[in-house]
């Protein structure tokens, strides 16, 4: 399955990625935000359990923000397991 979330409340603008049919996370890459840490997200999340990643990234924040790219991230993948 192929996502596109586009965030709220960050630098980043949107998050894509791919679920495959095992529910592991593929390709996962920021347009926005800090482009060193959103590259590096993505190497360490790549082939993982989305679940997983979803559990571990929910609730990061960034700076005074209640939110952040991770969590973003997070929120995204909790959708896309919805739909």
């Amino acid at each position: 399955m192929d996502v596109t979330y586009r965030t709220r409340g960050t630098c980043s603008s949107s998050i894509s990625f791919n679920i495959d049919n095992e529910g592991k996370l593929h390709n996962v890459s920021f347009v926005g935000g800090c482009n060193g840490n959103l590259k590096a997200i993505g190497k360490l999340v790549e082939g993982q359990d989305a679940d997983e990643i979803a559990k571990m990234l929910e609730g990061n924040t960034c700076g005074f923000r209640s939110t952040s790219c991770a969590d973003q991230l997070a929120r995204a993948i909790k959708e896309a397991k919805i739909k």
